[in-house]
């Protein structure tokens, strides 16, 4: 007999499988997941941890129908798998190639874009409510992660569908910390009661019944408050019943035919639900599963090993938690915060070395924002690392708690710019424009990854808001060094030149060297300014580039609309300019694909820039 996978094109051929024929897919898909994303990179333990949980929902749902929402959506490929994508995975996450995250333009299996966490349930609500209003008859099925769980917009989300009693399936993927425990046969028992459409109809008769005159209704009062006692006792995670939710669980999510006899009970239920199943992140292969968060997001690597192939580089998020170390050993008024994610931010050792001043407070970027705030309302030196596109959820604190009032919080802004791979959804190319819009917000780029520690230590001094926005990787080989010190607001002068002048910010600045030099070959010789800071802007060094004649090019790896080169535009324009200026950035969003790819697509590589100033010119 062939292989099983092989044969699955469409949904509806996982329902044509038996339960031996469905474990036997769960290993295949294993072994091509390993075997692949070893090859491209990606996201491996949580996809690993769903084989199972995704073959029954296939198995149950109608998905010609029936839809589907993932939860920050990097646990998709099982799901694209089995959507007839199997093909195209050795493309996986590559430019024109096969995202790493649910898209709709890329299947109509995928029914909502989701790249961040704690959305499913608030989108899955608005797929339902539309349902009902068109008075259809399909289910709608959020996946969630008990860590998305901790996002504050995925509790509102629980909060309105419970309050409202939508029906809608909500499955709660546990793979990591246990939400409740099981209490074994007698919650196996209640849950096979409580989905059973028999039951809930005898229930709802019965209440009828002894409502219907006064004496019956002090009877199912007091039956009704009997049964929540009880129920508080026995069954685990009453906080989703209080929400009005059904809860069913905690059930194995490595049970294929289990999982596949709670959803298809749950369907029959025309209420909210919660289904609760526990995973293991990494299942099947060894490594990973013993090293889950190790083995989350990977690059391509050894089978055997496990290991990264090619030589780890020093890069900024290394140096960051270098330094962030290093400074908090001197100081013990610093103090670290992170939103789920100490390692890819760089603080691990810190964690390690100062537990008592390390805060990782889940996946709730806002609260991280104002948290950071009151740390430091108490005299502390708050430093909030976190990913650029994570920090756009914390707008309205950036605002109210921390620049309003002026707060001295750092944010340690890391993968500022494009960050490859990961797509739309993850390209850090609007802190810029979003920071610099706020007043008593100060903005500072390294453009060399040793002036990163001088820049945080000049921050962790500085009375008010400070952002730090740093790139992913490492420098380029050009020959550049450190500033000595950091003051505000002025830039620095890498490369003398005339005629034009480019003012660029952080990693942009080793792009328009390498541009240079193309340049020198049209005898064309700009001088060369690194915006150290983007905000304040250094107006000494305007007025003397306005009095010298300069025409202007700015170049950053930000949005265009409302980033560096625009404040640098309007100041020129209050100085009386009246020479060119061009504005070189981000003009849409930015697809996945390599760095490299994606700076030339963009006409952001030495060459592209270099091109672009010779038609300016």
């Amino acid at each position: 007999m062939g292989k099983i996978l092989d044969k699955i094109i469409t949904p509806e051929e996982v329902k044509k499988l038996n339960n031996v024929e469905l474990e036997v897919l769960a290993e295949e898909i294993r072994e091509f997941l390993i075997e692949t994303v070893s090859k491209t990179g990606g996201h491996l333990a949580s996809n690993l941890g769903v084989v199972e949980l995704t073959i029954s929902l296939f198995n149950s749902f109608d998905l010609e129908k029936d839809k589907i929402v993932w939860d920050v959506g990097h646990q998709c490929y099982v799901h694209k798998i089995l959507t007839g994508r199997k093909d195209k995975f050795d493309k996986l996450r590559q430019y024109n190639g096969l995202s790493g995250f649910p898209k709709r333009s890329e299947s109509k299996y995928d029914t909502f874009d989701t790249g961040h966490s704690s959305t499913s349930i608030s989108a899955a609500l608005g797929m339902a409510r539309g349902r009902d209003i068109k008075k259809e008859n399909n289910n709608i099925i959020a996946v969630i992660g008990d860590g998305a769980l901790t996002g504050g917009m995925a509790l509102e989300g629980l909060n309105d569908v419970g309050f409202n009693k939508t029906k809608l399936i909500v499955v709660l993927n546990d793979n990591q910390m246990s939400i409740s425990h099981n209490v074994g046969g007698l919650s196996n028992h209640l849950n096979s009661l409580r989905v059973e459409p028999k039951y809930n109809k005898f229930k709802s008769t019965i209440n009828a019944t002894l409502k219907s005159n006064k004496t019956g209704e002090k009877i199912a009062n007091y039956i009704s408050k009997f049964k929540g006692s009880i129920k508080q006792f026995v069954v685990p995670s009453m906080l989703f019943e209080d929400m009005g939710l059904k809860y069913i669980g905690p059930i194995d999510g490595h049970d294929i035919n289990m999982m596949s006899k709670v959803f298809n009970k749950a369907k029959e239920i025309d209420e909210p639900v919660i289904i609760h199943v526990v995973t293991s992140k990494g299942k099947g292969y060894d490594l990973a599963e013993r090293n889950p968060k190790k083995y989350h997001g990977v690059s391509p690597f050894d089978l055997e090993s496990g290991e990264a192939l090619g030589k780890s580089k020093r890069n900024y998020s290394k140096v960051f938690g270098e330094a962030i170390s290093e400074l908090a050993n001197e100081d013990d008024k610093i103090v670290a915060i992170t939103a789920a994610m100490p390692d890819g931010t760089g603080l691990t050792d810190f964690a390690k070395r100062f537990p008592k001043r390390f805060f990782d407070v889940g996946i709730a970027e806002a609260h991280a924002t104002t948290f950071a705030a009151g740390l430091a309302c108490s005299g502390m030196k708050p430093v909030f690392a976190v990913y650029s596109t994570f920090l756009q959820r914390g707008f309205d604190q950036l605002v109210h708690d921390v620049c309003i009032q002026n707060m001295p919080v750092t944010f340690a802004i890391d993968r500022a710019g494009i960050v490859g791979e990961d797509g739309e959804t993850h390209q850090g190319i609007f802190d810029l424009s979003y920071l610099s819009m706020m007043p008593n917000m100060t903005i500072l780029a390294p453009k060399h990854l040793d002036e990163l520690k001088l820049m945080l230590k000049w921050a962790l001094d500085f009375n008010g808001p400070v952002a730090i926005r740093y790139p992913k990787g490492g420098d380029l080989n050009t020959p550049l060094k450190p500033i000595q010190k950091v003051k505000l607001g002025q830039w620095e002068e890498i490369e003398d030149g005339k005629g034009i002048a480019i003012i660029a910010l952080g990693k942009m600045v080793q792009h328009s060297i390498l541009a240079k030099e193309i340049l020198k070959e049209h005898n064309i010789n700009p001088k060369i300014l690194s915006a150290t800071f983007a905000k304040p802007l250094d107006e000494t060094m305007l007025k003397k580039l306005v009095l010298q004649g300069y025409d202007i090019v700015t170049i950053e790896d930000n949005i265009i609309n409302g980033g560096f080169g625009s404040y640098v535009l309007m100041k020129l324009n209050e100085m009386g300019f009246n020479k060119k200026i061009k504005l070189l950035g981000f003009n849409n969003f930015v697809p996945q694909g390599s760095l490299d790819i994606l700076y030339k697509k963009n006409h952001l590589d030495p060459e592209g820039i270099a091109k672009q100033i010779l038609e300016f010119k």
